[in-house]
C-alpha cells in the first residue's frame, strides 16, 4: 500500500511539474487560464462591450444576411440588425432585427419576440438590474410600449428617448401622445394631459418612489413632481428636473423673461444671465448643490446658492464633489490659461486641464488632475506638480480605493507606460482605454498594453500572454484579486483569467 501511495503521489507531483514546464515553455504564464469561446467572424460591425469587458457582441454578415455574435457564439440570421445592447450587469443582450421588408422583432438572449412594423430608435432598453426589457414599437399607424414581452396600450406617438425604468426596475414610465395631447404613462396608467413633454423626461428618484418631468402648457413650461404641476416658466433647462442621490430633493433650471435661475425644492434661487446646460449637480449625500452660471461675459460656479469668483470661462461641465460632499473642485479659465479651483481656492495656471479631471480619492482627502504646460503634460497631485511627459492618457488617472496610491498612463517619445506611485513602469506602444485599474484592497494594479503588434495584460508589473486583441473594457479585477478579460488570438475569442 505504501508503494502504491507513493507512486500516486509521485505521479501527481510529476504532472504538476509537467504543467509548470509547459506553462514556462509557452511564456512562463503560470496561473493563467484560457477558456475558448468561439471564432471571431468578420466583418466586425457595431461592436458592443459589457461593463467590465467580460462579454463582447457584434454584428457580422453572412452573404446577404446579418447576425449577432455574442462571446463567439453566432445567433440567428436576419436582413438587418440595429440597437445592439448589453444589460447593465452584462449577462443579457438584446437588439432589433428586420425580417423581410417590414417585419421587425426584438431579439432577447437569442429569442425573437413578436413582429411589428417598426422598432423605435434607441430600443430596446434594459432595467438597471437587467431583469426586464422594454421597447417602443409601431403597429400600423399606432405606437405602443412592449414591456417584458407584453404589448401595452396603443398611442398616436411615443416620445423618443422617454422610456425609463426606476432604479430598482419595478416601475416604468414614458411620454405618449394621443389626440394632439401629450402625457406620461406611469406604471401603465396615463397622467394628466399637456401640450408637450420635455426632452429626456420622465425621470425617477433613486429610490424609485418619485417621478418628475417637464411639461408644456401653451407657450410655457412647468415641472411636474409626483403628479403635481409646479409654477409656469418660459423655459426649463435641459427639459428635465434632477433628483438628489437620496431622492429627497429636486432641482431644475428655469427661465423667466431674460433671466435664468435654479428652482431647488420649490424655491427660486438667484438670477443669472444664463445657466450652463447639464451643469446642475448634487453632492453625493444630497446636501449640497452646484451649477455653472453666466454673468455678463463672465462665468461662475454657484455653490449652495452662493455665487463664487468670476472667470472668463468654466470648463469640465459640472463642478466635481468629493464622495462625502465636503469638497468641490472646478476647472476655470483665466485669460488664455486654465486652472483648478479647489474649495474656492484657485490653483496654479496651466495651458490646459485634461478632460475627465480633477478626480478625488474615495475618502475625499486627495485630489489630482492632469494639466498641459507648453508642449508637455503633467499630473498635479495634492497641489504638487509631477514629472513632465509628452502626454497623459485622458481618463486614466485613478486612485486606489483606499486613496493611498495613484496611477495614470503617460507618453514619452511615443512610448506609453503606467506611472504608479510616481514611478514609471515598462514602456509599450499603446495602452487600452479604461486602464489601469486597482484591486479592491489597492494592492494590485492591472492594465492592457500593446507592444510589437501584440496585446497583453500587465499585472503587478508582470506581462501576461500575448494576443492579437484585448477587448475594450478589460481587464477586470475581482474581489478575490483574480484578473479577467476577453482577448483574441488567431481569430479565436478567449476568456482569460489570472488566478492569484
Amino acid at each position: 500500500m505504501r508503494t502504491t501511495s507513493a507512486s500516486w503521489v509521485g505521479a501527481i507531483l510529476y504532472l504538476l511539474a509537467l504543467g509548470r514546464a509547459l506553462a514556462a515553455a509557452e511564456g512562463g504564464h503560470e496561473g493563467v487560464r484560457e477558456e475558448r469561446l468561439g471564432p471571431l467572424l468578420k466583418p466586425i460591425l457595431s461592436p458592443a462591450f459589457s461593463k467590465g469587458g467580460l462579454h463582447f457582441a457584434y454584428v457580422t454578415r453572412k452573404g446577404e444576411k446579418c447576425l449577432v455574435v455574442v462571446d463567439g457564439k453566432p445567433g440567428p440570421e436576419y436582413d438587418k440588425i440595429a440597437g445592439l445592447a448589453f444589460s447593465p450587469e452584462g449577462g443579457r443582450v438584446a437588439y432589433a432585427a428586420r425580417k423581410g421588408d417590414k417585419r421587425l422583432v426584438v431579439v432577447l438572449d437569442g429569442v425573437p419576440g413578436p413582429e411589428y412594423d417598426a422598432i423605435a430608435k434607441g430600443s430596446p432598453a434594459f432595467s438597471p438590474d437587467g431583469q426586464r426589457v422594454a421597447y417602443a414599437a409601431k403597429k400600423g399607424e399606432k405606437m405602443l410600449v412592449v414591456l417584458d414581452g407584453q404589448p401595452g396600450p396603443e398611442h398616436d406617438g411615443i416620445g423618443g428617448g422617454s422610456l425609463a425604468f426606476s432604479p430598482d426596475g419595478k416601475r416604468v414610465a414614458y411620454a405618449a401622445r394621443s389626440g394632439g395631447k401629450w402625457f406620461v404613462v406611469l406604471d401603465g396608467q396615463p397622467e394628466p394631459e399637456h401640450d408637450g413633454i420635455g426632452a429626456g423626461t420622465p425621470v425617477f428618484s433613486p429610490d424609485g418612489k418619485r417621478v418628475a418631468y417637464a411639461a408644456k402648457k401653451g407657450e410655457k413650461m412647468l415641472a411636474v413632481l409626483d403628479g403635481q404641476p409646479g409654477p409656469e416658466y418660459d423655459a426649463i433647462l435641459g427639459g428635465s428636473p434632477l433628483f438628489s442621490p437620496d431622492g429627497k430633493r429636486v432641482a431644475y433650471g428655469a427661465k423667466k423673461g431674460d433671466k435664468w435661475f435654479v428652482v431647488l425644492d420649490g424655491q427660486r434661487g438667484p438670477e443669472h444671465d444664463g445657466i450652463t446646460d447639464a451643469s446642475l449637480v448634487f453632492s453625493p449625500d444630497g446636501k449640497r448643490v452646484a451649477y455653472v452660471a453666466k454673468k455678463g461675459q463672465k462665468m461662475l460656479v454657484v455653490l449652495d446658492g452662493q455665487p463664487g469668483p468670476e472667470y472668463d470661462g468654466i470648463g469640465g461641465g459640472s463642478p466635481v464633489f468629493s464622495v462625502d460632499g465636503k469638497r468641490v473642485a472646478q476647472v476655470a479659465k483665466k485669460g488664455d490659461k486654465m486652472l483648478v479651483v479647489l474649495d474656492g481656492q484657485p490653483g496654479p495656471e496651466y495651458d490646459g486641464i485634461v478632460k475627465g479631471t480633477p478626480v478625488f480619492s474615495r475618502d475625499g482627502q486627495r485630489v489630482a488632475y492632469a494639466a498641459k504646460k507648453g508642449e508637455k503634460m503633467l499630473v498635479v497631485l495634492d497641489g504638487e506638480p509631477g514629472p513632465e511627459y509628452d502626454g497623459t492618457g485622458g481618463g486614466t488617472l485613478v486612485f486606489s480605493p483606499d486613496g493611498k496610491r495613484v496611477a495614470y498612463a503617460a507618453d514619452k517619445g511615443g512610448n506609453w507606460f503606467v506611472v504608479l506611485d510616481g514611478r514609471p513602469g515598462p514602456e509599450c506602444d499603446a495602452m487600452l482605454e479604461g486602464t489601469p485599474v486597482f484591486s479592491a484592497d489597492g494592492q494590485r494594479v492591472a492594465y492592457a498594453a500593446k507592444k510589437g503588434g501584440k496585446w497583453f495584460v500587465v499585472l503587478d508589473g508582470k506581462p501576461g500572454p500575448e494576443y492579437d486583441l484585448i477587448i475594450k473594457g478589460g481587464p477586470t479585477l475581482h474581489p478575490d484579486s483574480a484578473v479577467e478579460y476577453l482577448a483574441a488570438r488567431d481569430g479565436v475569442l478567449y476568456r482569460v483569467k489570472h488566478v492569484p
